[in-house]
């Protein structure tokens, strides 16, 4: 079975969902990990802390640089992600399709096939 990423994206400046829509929105992905894992489908997924917590680590010509913030200056970033197994990417993106319809718009990405374990 092929690995995807299926990466959910927070825009910046959008409106910050109530505590009631963010427990909805919990609820929903709790459910569809559930399902998820009953499917043989789930490998592991994450939620990420906003994107003003990243670091950037930068090496070059040897010398290593940290530097605060985001590595893309941009108004998307990704919020949280889950890595599936599927038989194809028609399987993925009926699971994204859950996904955003629980928690917003979701990109799907297969793994190359140098990471397929």
């Amino acid at each position: 079975m092929k690995q995807y990423l299926l990466s959910v994206h927070s825009v910046e400046g959008a409106p910050t969902p109530s505590d009631e829509e963010t427990q909805i929105m919990f609820r929903e992905t709790g459910r569809i990990i559930d399902d998820m894992q009953a499917a043989g489908a789930w490998v592991f997924a994450g939620g990420l802390t906003s994107p003003d917590s990243a670091t950037v680590v930068r090496v070059e010509n040897g010398a290593t640089s940290m530097s605060d913030g985001p590595f893309v200056e941009t108004k998307e970033h990704i919020a949280g992600f889950w890595v599936i197994k599927c038989d194809d990417l028609d399987a993925a993106l009926a699971w994204a399709e859950r996904c955003a319809a629980a928690c917003g718009p979701v990109e799907v990405r297969p793994f190359d096939d140098l990471s397929q374990a």
